[in-house]
């Protein structure tokens, strides 16, 4: 049959839909029927219960279930008859005017759009690139000697200095209130490392165990507690105890100790700098995907279906919950989060990924067999028993997908690269870790 298909605003469709009324309830009447030799009623043995108790209970849902298939079946038809690739689900209502015997639905929706490639030849793409130097080697062995640090208590007479753990009783006030927060007993934290803002750590700087102290100390306006930021508080402070850190030496039982078979210092450091290549890798990787895939997009003309936004920040959505469930909020799956929070970066993440598509389309930018393979491989050289990783990921169509996705995506990024004006930059190799 001929299906006319009503363009109504850029990628909105419209297609009216009819359904013969007899075929509707012979349907229903098959159902019932069926329905009726499991039905249990009191008074009435299975199987014996009559026709017109079903059809009194269960007729009216019944006849929304058979409409419904009937409406999913017609659209599917009617949208490959008229060669649409429709994004979404529709919008189905009933309309006025049907001819005599039959119903007569409008079916709304949005169709995919015509995704139009720009010239990447006239796109400036930044690609970066990264060294581990034996200074990056060396700030990792700290970090490492930090982890397995012991700690002594001081003597009364020494005063805690940057580096020390100190165990403080505290509580602020503003305008002479106390505030949610401000309060505490027994707290600990590591002196001259960040973990509270500058001005208390300074306060706290030189104090002896037992001493006492108020001073005030004005909250920066980002501070993560609205309530106090940009507001002066006056905090008291008692130091309770002062603990010295005692960092190990870094030696054979230091390189033993982080599981180094051959127990060498030397063995060590190659072993952090071949992990720091690693992660050097994928974060460069990382950097330069981003570039390559915002110069495409900057290049590309499109439509975007509202369908599959509202769609992507619904799945978004229900992600925020997983992982405030992970989190152990209470009752996270019914927390009150407004998709719209996730709306402009929904709508870029189904631009990009309509572009995206559009290429791998255009230019064969499909997976390989060999390049999945190797992904695998290289993934599996950061864990102790690689040949299982690899095996893990082969077993599962799933993980096998998230692959294919990366792999995909890397190939998109090659080609961009080789076809626009490439701007290489040598990035410190702090930046990069920062910043990825």
């Amino acid at each position: 049959m001929a299906v006319t298909v009503e363009t109504l605003e850029k990628l909105e469709r419209r297609i009216t839909l009819t359904l013969a009324a007899a075929d509707i309830n012979s349907e229903v009447e098959a159902r019932l029927k069926k329905l009726a030799r499991t039905v249990k009623a009191d008074g009435f043995r299975p199987g014996k219960v009559p026709m017109s108790f079903v059809a009194q209970r269960y007729g009216a849902s019944v006849q929304y279930e058979v409409v419904n298939d009937k409406l999913g079946q017609a659209f599917s038809q009617a949208a490959n008859e008229a060669k649409l690739r429709v994004a979404g689900m529709p919008r189905i209502e009933q309309k006025d005017g049907a001819a005599e015997g039959d119903l007569a639905f409008d079916a709304t929706f949005e169709v995919y759009p015509e995704v139009k490639l720009g010239d990447l030849a006239e796109a400036t793409v930044e690609r970066v690139s990264a060294e581990v130097t034996e200074e990056a080697i060396d700030k990792t062995v700290e970090i490492l000697r930090k982890q397995r640090r012991s700690f002594a208590q001081r003597g009364a007479a020494d005063v805690a200095a940057d580096g020390d753990r100190v165990t403080i009783d505290f509580e602020g006030k503003i305008d002479g209130e106390p505030f949610a927060g401000g309060k505490a007993d027994g707290f600990q934290f590591l002196l001259g490392e960040g973990q509270m803002l500058e001005a208390f750590e300074k306060a706290v700087r030189g104090m002896k165990s037992g001493e006492s102290k108020t001073f005030p100390l004005a909250f920066p306006e980002d501070y993560h507690g609205k309530e106090v930021a940009g507001k002066e508080a006056d905090f008291l402070v008692t130091v309770k105890k002062i603990e010295a850190q005692h960092l190990p030496e870094v030696n054979e039982s230091f390189a033993k100790a982080l599981g180094i078979k051959e127990g060498t210092v030397e063995a060590l450091r190659a072993d952090i700098k071949k992990n720091l290549e690693r992660e050097v890798k994928f974060r460069v990787l990382a950097r330069n995907k981003a570039a390559a895939m915002d110069a495409l997009v900057a290049k590309a003309e499109l439509d975007v279906p509202n369908a599959l936004v509202e769609g992507e920040a619904e799945r978004m959505v229900g992600n925020a919950r997983e992982d405030l469930k992970k989190r152990g909020v209470k009752d996270a799956d019914k927390a009150p989060i407004p998709a719209e929070l996730f709306k402009d970066q929904a709508e870029k993440r189904v631009r990009l990924g309509l572009v995206v598509a559009e290429l791998v389309r255009s230019n064969n930018l499909q997976a390989k067999p060999e390049q999945l393979q190797a992904h695998i491989e290289e993934i599996s050289q950061s864990y102790e028993k690689p040949a299982e990783v690899v095996r893990w990921y082969l077993s599962d169509r799933e993980r096998m997908a998230e692959v294919e996705a990366v792999v995909i995506e890397n190939n998109v990024t090659d080609f961009v690269l080789g076809k626009a004006k490439v701007e290489d930059k040598q990035v410190p190799f702090d930046e990069l870790m920062a910043n990825a």
